[in-house]
């Protein structure tokens, strides 16, 4: 799910929220979102929860990634907290 925050808040423009089902999973999405962001130019400030890998947090300014197992995204629902912010519908970069 993207969500526009950039009305709401000030430290980014949009949050990305995704779910996966397990440390390894979470952390191997996160290894590939920084490799390939790197590639295209893009450099992350922070990354926050990599070892405990039930929430990592990838900051890259306008744009901060959260990274879920499903139990962790339920009980800290970024959805409801940020209910009034639109929705980005995702779709896939061309090859």
């Amino acid at each position: 799910m993207i969500l526009d925050v950039g009305q709401q808040i000030r430290i980014a423009d949009f949050f990305v929220i995704v779910t996966g089902s397990n440390k390894k999973q979470l952390q191997t999405i996160a290894d590939e979102i920084s490799r390939s962001l790197k590639e295209k130019g893009y450099k992350k400030k922070t990354i926050e929860g990599y070892e405990a890998g039930s929430w990592i947090c990838i900051d890259y300014d306008d744009v901060i990634i959260h990274l879920f197992q499903e139990e962790a995204r339920r009980y800290y629902d970024l959805e409801f907290l940020w209910s009034d912010a639109p929705r980005v519908e995702w779709q896939r970069a061309s090859a």
